[in-house]
């Protein structure tokens, strides 16, 4: 100190302190002289004491101008060391970096003008305090004093030129520093960042590609400021490395891609059509590298795919197909478990692009690693099953397709018809809504024959038998109506004369016996006329209810369709199919007289020719019960569906039919006993209601209850308004039906069946 004060005059030192900045330059002046002569006569201790006497009495001091004229003095003293200045840097600098952040701005806006003063002197051997003037600069960046502010773009420009040129530079140790920095919001602080990330970006002997995943992230956070001037920066900078990744031999695209996943699902629009870009060139350019990485790549491109902004949408698009255009191998590290992991959960994505998309995905990798596949199947086959409730036609088909593909083993077929069969039972809605459109699409996928043997083995055991009948009812008339199942129909027609046909007509006889409809049905379909007048015969009171009534009327109008041509045309030889006739007009006596059906099947049965037959074959057609009983028409012998008689006693070409109608009758009998505990179960509810109107309603018969819950459950068929839809059939909730029903009568009443009150009175 001592030193110091002998070399420097008492009126320099107070006026470096003055309040006025023209007496603090002045001495300032004065100092770099002293310093200078010092430095001519090589005494450099007297240059330490003098630097350490501006360090520690002035820009330490508690007194602001004291700060500023020490700051100004130490700048000049550097100018005067000049070349000899990097000896004493570790005395010089640290004490300026200390003023950069004192709490007046005009020490830290004269710290800046001094650091930037000493940096020009010294030049590259000021690159060892990079770090400190790095970070001080990252917080002037955003400093309150605009004066402060410029000050430190003037030095952060010098210190970027310095850099630049120097080859003592180390990114090593100055990545660090910008990833801790890179997700600060301040926008002058980014802007800042950005600014050192380009200008080291454009170093050749500076390789920031090879450390881009750690600044990355921060970047793509950028490009969803507020600020556009930093989006532009952003963006250009991601732009630039983009580039450069497009021309490198060597990339780490797997740190990379874990970054982009997660930005794809920025909520920033411009965010994610950047991150959905950026990984469009990855899977183009990645190769092997990204095979660890497709999984989560998937994750991130399929709800791309059905984003609100076009551009998006096309890019994930293209994406999602160079993707699945890699025919990647498990051998690789191609994780299928992943894969199938993030298909499944997108199928449960509100998007429908989305949900298709990940459909697609599990019919390529069905395709291409089946085994591998069935191994995960128990991941995805209840995700599967329900996507069949899709609201999507498209979705349900392309899941019905992957089901199929499964399916083509016999133990997951039997495991398919099993599940389907259980979500018909546990969800009714999904076998109104989609019902159809599942059992006629795996029929044409897996065979239509295979597809009803099955679920009639599976139905014929179901213990549910309001559910067995339904169903029955379901698949009935999908097998009556649909254009898929035409071969399935054909070879039911041929069940008297075809040992094929036969075999069919007993495996599906089995399970349509919860339905005394679908019985019918079917036996005029296979043309077993006399075991459908059987059938028809053996039905007792309690079977013709509303519900056999509705199903009933779907098929006297289903009679009618192109479907039945064969049987219409029938009726014109009347003596050679009278069991065909007896049928219909035992049809014709279960219905009302005032239902549009019964007009319709009158009418049919009005229009056969009387000259075909005579009251001799009527009797005896009516007084036999065999199929060994020959019907003579025109001398020759025939049976009643028109074939040669190769009957022995109940069998007819293998069939038993006694034993089929034993059968169907004990599983009526069955659905009958199941009725009427359940009638008792809600007789027995009700009887505990305290309403009084309530109390005797439920004192009424068990029909009548049950015809009400029907009316609540089903779709009645409108026989009053005889309304058609393309099968010839309508079904409405409740039209005049209703009306009645609102108007306290019955509603079998109102259908044509004197009613129970009537029957009491």
């Amino acid at each position: 100190m001592a030193d110091a004060l002998s070399v420097i005059p008492a009126s320099v030192l107070r006026n470096l302190s003055d309040k006025l900045y023209e007496k603090r330059k002045n001495a300032a002046l004065e100092i770099e002289g002293i310093v200078k002569q010092l430095a001519s006569v090589g005494d450099h201790d007297k240059i330490s004491a003098v630097i350490n006497l501006l360090a520690k009495e002035f820009t330490y001091s508690a007194l602001s101008n004291h700060r500023k004229g020490g700051l100004i003095g130490l700048a000049a003293a550097t100018v005067a060391l000049s070349s000899e200045a990097a000896q004493h840097l570790e005395q010089i600098v640290p004490p300026v970096l200390n003023s950069l952040s004192d709490q007046d701005s005009r020490v830290r806006y004269y710290a800046c003008e001094a650091l930037y003063n000493i940096a020009k002197v010294v030049r590259g051997d000021f690159i060892i305090f990079f770090n400190q003037i790095f970070d001080a600069l990252c917080k002037l960046s955003a400093d309150s004093d605009p004066n402060v502010q410029s000050a430190a773009h003037l030095l952060d420009r010098l210190v970027k030129d310095i850099v630049t040129e120097s080859d003592q530079f180390s990114i090593e140790e100055f990545i660090p520093l910008l990833r801790e920095r890179m997700n600060v919001l301040n926008p002058y602080v980014r802007q800042f960042l950005v600014g050192w990330i380009t200008v080291l970006d454009s170093v050749p002997d500076i390789d920031m590609l090879g450390f881009l995943p750690d600044f990355l992230d921060g970047l793509f956070n950028m490009l969803s400021d507020s600020s556009h001037e930093i989006r532009q920066q952003a963006d250009s900078a991601l732009s630039e490395f983009l580039q450069e990744i497009k021309n490198s031999p060597s990339v780490d695209y797997g740190r990379m891609t874990e970054i982009l996943v997660q930005r794809a699902a920025s909520p920033d629009e411009f965010t994610r059509l950047t991150a959905i870009t950026w990984i469009n060139e990855f899977v183009k350019l990645g190769g092997d590298q990204l095979v660890p990485y497709y999984a989560d790549i998937l994750g991130a491109i399929l709800p791309c795919i059905s984003d609100k902004e076009e551009k998006i949408r096309v890019v994930a698009r293209e994406t999602n197909e160079e993707l699945r255009s890699i025919k990647a191998d498990p051998a690789e590290g191609f994780d299928i478990g992943a894969i199938l992991s993030i298909a499944r959960r997108q199928l449960d994505s509100e998007w429908e692009a989305t949900r298709i998309e990940a459909l697609h995905w599990i019919s390529t990798l069905l395709d291409r690693h089946r085994a591998e596949v069935l191994c995960f199947l128990n991941d995805i086959f209840d995700t599967l099953l329900k996507a069949l409730s899709d609201s999507s036609d498209e979705v349900v088909l392309l899941v019905l397709d992957i089901h199929a593909c499964i399916a083509q083993d016999p133990p997951h077929f039997h495991q398919l018809v099993v599940f389907l069969v259980h979500s018909f039972r546990v969800d009714h809605s999904l076998l109104e809504r989609r019902g159809a459109l599942i059992i006629r699409r795996l029929c044409v996928l897996l065979d239509a024959e295979r597809v009803y043997r099955e679920l009639s083995t599976i139905l014929e055991g179901e213990a549910d038998l309001d559910f067995a009948c339904i169903m029955v009812q379901a698949l009935n008339l999908i097998l009556l109506t649909s254009s898929e199942l035409s071969k399935l129909r054909e070879l039911l027609k041929q069940s008297l004369g075809n040992a094929a046909g036969k075999d069919l007509f007993v495996s599906l006889y089995a399970s349509w016996c919860h339905s005394p409809m679908a019985i019918i049905s079917l036996c005029l379909l296979a043309q077993t006329y006399q075991h459908a007048s059987s059938v028809i015969q053996s039905l007792v009171e309690e079977d013709v209810n509303v519900k056999f009534l509705v199903q009933l009327d779907k098929m006297i109008r289903l009679l009618e369709t192109p479907v039945f041509t064969y049987l219409r045309l029938q009726l014109l030889e009347p003596g050679r199919y009278l069991w065909l006739l007896k049928a219909l007009y035992g049809i014709l006596m279960l219905l009302p007289q005032q239902s549009a059906a019964f007009k319709i099947l009158r009418t049919r049965l009005k229009a056969v020719p009387s000259y075909s037959f005579n009251g001799d074959q009527l009797k005896r057609s009516s007084s036999d019960n065999s199929y060994n009983q020959i019907l003579h028409y025109s001398g020759s012998q025939i049976t009643e569906d028109g074939g040669i008689s190769q009957d022995n006693g109940d069998l007819h070409n293998g069939i038993n039919f006694a034993s089929r109608l034993q059968q169907f009758q004990q599983m009526q009998q069955q659905h009958r006993m199941l009725e009427k505990s359940q009638a008792q179960a809600r007789k027995s509810s009700t009887s505990l209601s305290k309403d009084g109107a309530e109390a005797e309603k439920s004192q009424r018969p068990s029909t009548s209850t049950k015809q009400d819950d029907l009316f609540l459950r089903i779709s009645v068929p409108c026989y009053q308004c005889d309304m058609n839809n393309d099968n010839g059939v309508r079904y409405e909730e409740g039209c005049r039906i209703q009306d009645a029903k609102n108007a306290k009568t019955d509603m079998i009443d109102y259908v044509g069946i004197p009613s129970v009150r009537d029957q009491a009175s």
